[in-house]
């Protein structure tokens, strides 16, 4: 596969008064994911070179996975967060930066002023 799953399409709209089709999820270790140019959210406009416009969803798959090998995507970069799906719940996922991400750095730099804090003392 392309290493991503998509949603939208005349049956099931993604974006409100919208039948674009979306990137919603690209796939570790995936072509896409390894390639490294397309974006979870991106809207594909087409797929080498046929229009994505007013397909079903089923048959925009169904055109992803005939695609071969040599894929060429027409993208529009997604300008702002989308809201979700219509209707959509939530699936237990929170947006934003993970934890990790604010804890670990703000650590090493705490870590790093307390042993210049400690070689510092020990110079006087």
């Amino acid at each position: 596969g392309l290493g991503f799953n998509i949603v939208g399409g005349t049956d099931q709209q993604y974006v409100c008064n919208d039948s674009s089709i979306y990137v919603s999820r690209i796939k570790k270790d995936g072509a896409a994911y390894l390639d490294g140019r397309l974006q979870e959210g991106d809207k594909i406009l087409a797929v080498n070179g046929r229009d994505l416009k007013d397909l079903r969803h089923k048959d925009a798959v169904e055109l992803f996975r005939n695609a071969g090998y040599d894929v060429s995507l027409k993208i529009q970069r997604r300008l702002q967060p989308q809201n979700g799906p219509v209707g959509h719940q939530g699936d237990g996922e929170s947006g934003g930066l993970p934890l990790a991400a604010i804890l670990v750095p703000g650590l090493a730099l705490a870590a790093a002023a307390v042993w210049i804090l400690l070689r510092y003392r020990q110079r006087m």
